[in-house]
């Protein structure tokens, strides 16, 4: 990538302040196969200076022209999803069939839904006698995460341009390729130079310079719960509005009339996406007692059948895992759980078979798990599922509700009311009901430890955006 080694500000690619590098890793083969500059404070203050200085021309762009940007966006996006599908199965891992088919079909879903937005979005409206104007917020500080890298840079890119802010994005240096990318279809669209700039880096490095600097308003943040707390207290002093979507520990509570087998097999499948690395995956299945063994027997069957492989072959449906670090933490966490005494129902410590280079993990799913072990506790990130039993819909609610998390939760049920019922009283910021297509329409955010703010529609758009109440008769 001729500009791997860059950073994009002011509508240019230019050098480092102080050159800096980082090897960017194949997981399935554990060996660097590209090197990314890295960003200090310098780079974040060019940055930010570039944003502020088109920040007053682009913020009063007209909703048209925001439109035809969007548009335009989307036909490049188009024409490169193959490109960027490659890169981000090569820089994290997912297997290329997910790459094309939820990796990057989504940003193109989310294109389509910015623009439909934008067409019948409300900036203004009258209230008695005052006019309240809904006007972007300023410059905005993007973080973005590596598990749905190129997903979770739109997420937080188009509602942002929509509102008329401008930006400073730091993607994850585990899987920054694919915004380097994206950067350039904005640049090829059209966009108006500093309006975007992106600048590669850490957490201590870019992170926190971005979160901490006087001259940006907003900072959005997807993470983990740990580090959206370092972005919060980094942010207070200059009392910017910070937006967060953070880890979870999703229920997936499948009641008594559910088809146990189905549904069983199902929320396996759901947990094991992506290789288990989504913040929203149903990693506590909660199951009646009365047929904990039978759910038990197979889920293990169905993590039994999943195929672990090279992420470039078409049979592959799981990849590795995205780095060392990530491959440590879940092979801690599986000895904790045996060690805690959960029973394995499949996969357990170590590669799967045949696999010794890359970071693969054996898909794991442990029966005899309480809810307050460690593993139904903390987040995990890998395809790791617990299995819990409950006595009565009461509980299984209470089990559910039983974590400092809130991102999601899901309900299977023969009879949806029944799950919409259930749904309601669950604390957390989306409930899936009986495993539905995903909606990019819905807005996406948690409750509690899960953060705060939401991604997708037009409360997406609404996050980048100040309120005015203009008073007074005509």
């Amino acid at each position: 990538m001729k500009n791997a080694t860059k950073f994009y500000i002011d509508g240019r690619w230019v050098d480092p302040v102080t050159p800096a590098y980082l090897d960017v890793i194949d997981p399935a083969t554990e060996q660097p196969f590209e090197k990314i500059a890295m960003g200090s404070k310098a780079d974040v203050d060019a940055a930010v200076k570039a944003a502020r200085r088109a920040f007053p021309k682009f913020s009063t762009t007209s909703v048209e022209s925001r439109i035809a940007l969007f548009e335009k966006t989307l036909e490049i996006f188009r024409r490169r999803q193959r490109e960027i599908a490659e890169i981000v199965t090569r820089e994290m891992g997912s297997p290329m069939s997910f790459s094309m088919n939820a990796q990057t079909a989504t940003c193109i879903a989310h294109l389509e839904s910015i623009i439909k937005i934008l067409k019948h979005y409300e900036f203004r409206e009258t209230i008695g006698t005052t006019v309240v104007v809904k006007e972007a917020i300023g410059v905005v500080g993007l973080i973005t995460p590596w598990n749905w890298p190129i997903n979770q840079v739109l997420c937080k890119v188009l509602p942002a341009l929509a509102a008329g802010c401008t930006i400073v994005l730091k993607p994850s240096e585990v899987a920054p390729l694919d915004a380097i990318v994206f950067a350039e279809i904005l640049d090829e669209a059209g966009l108006p130079a500093g309006v975007f700039n992106l600048v590669n880096g850490d957490g201590p490095g870019v992170g926190e310079a971005i979160s901490s600097h006087p001259d940006i308003d907003m900072v959005s943040f997807t993470g983990s719960t740990r580090a959206g707390i370092r972005v919060a207290k980094a942010a207070a002093d200059t009392v910017k509005r910070v937006a967060q979507e953070l880890g979870g520990k999703s229920a997936n509570i499948i009641l008594d009339d559910a088809d146990l087998a189905a549904a069983v097999r199902d929320g396996v499948n759901a947990c094991f996406a992506n290789s288990g690395q989504s913040c929203d995956a149903p990693t506590r299945m909660l199951v009646p007692r009365n047929r904990y063994e039978e759910a038990a027997k197979v889920a293990g069957e169905q993590a039994g059948k999943a195929i672990v492989g090279p992420p470039d072959k078409d049979t592959t449906e799981l990849g590795p895992v995205v780095s060392k670090v990530q491959f440590d933490k879940i092979q801690l966490l599986i000895k904790v759980g045996i060690d805690e005494g959960a029973k394995l129902e499949a996969g357990g410590l170590g590669r799967p078979n045949g696999l010794n280079v890359g970071y693969y993990v054996r898909p794991t799913v442990f029966s005899n798990v309480t809810n307050d072990m460690t593993i139904a506790r903390e987040e995990i990130f890998g395809p790791v599922l617990c299995i819990i039993p409950y006595d009565s819909e009461e509980q299984a609610i209470e089990i559910a509700n039983d974590t400092p998390y809130g991102l999601a939760a899901y309900v299977q049920s023969g009879d949806i009311e029944r799950a919409r019922r259930v749904a309601a009283q669950l604390r957390a910021g989306t409930i899936y009901v009986n495993y539905p297509d995903w909606d990019p329409m819905a807005p996406f955010g948690g409750y509690k430890q899960s953060g705060n703010g939401r991604e997708a529609g037009h409360h997406a758009v609404a996050d980048f955006l100040e309120i005015k109440s203009i008073v007074g008769h005509g």
